[in-house]
């Protein structure tokens, strides 16, 4: 997304890198434990929802369209900070999660162990 069409503060637009598609990735945290919660993906605009709105917003890959957490199931994201990362490429944004966080039911979307053989 070129920068002037960016609805975000020039100098933010200007620091992110993102996909072919004008994506980041956007890992969400919860925010007193540290436990990951899941991961989304963010356009200029869902970043901006995020950043003004205080709960968190995704673009849907799959469906082409904005989602903020939590409208249908509930399960709201309360923004408490976020923060890019050193390339630019990804922003951590740590909440305050209402309910579970995976469109499964869990807790987290990171609840399949694998097997790790040094």
């Amino acid at each position: 997304m070129p920068e002037s069409t960016s609805p975000l503060p020039t100098e933010l637009a200007a620091g992110l890198k993102r996909d072919e598609h004008g994506l980041v990735a956007a890992v969400i945290q919860q925010h007193d434990t540290g436990e990951v919660l899941m991961l989304g993906w963010m356009d200029d605009e869902a970043l901006r929802r995020t950043l003004s709105e205080g709960c968190v917003t995704f673009w849907s890959r799959s469906r082409g369209e904005y989602w903020r957490k939590g409208d249908t199931s509930g399960h709201v994201q309360h923004v408490r900070s976020v923060s890019l990362d050193c390339d630019g490429d990804a922003v951590l944004v740590r909440v305050d999660q209402v309910g579970a966080a995976c469109h499964t039911g869990e807790r987290t979307c990171f609840f399949t162990p694998l097997d790790v053989t040094p």
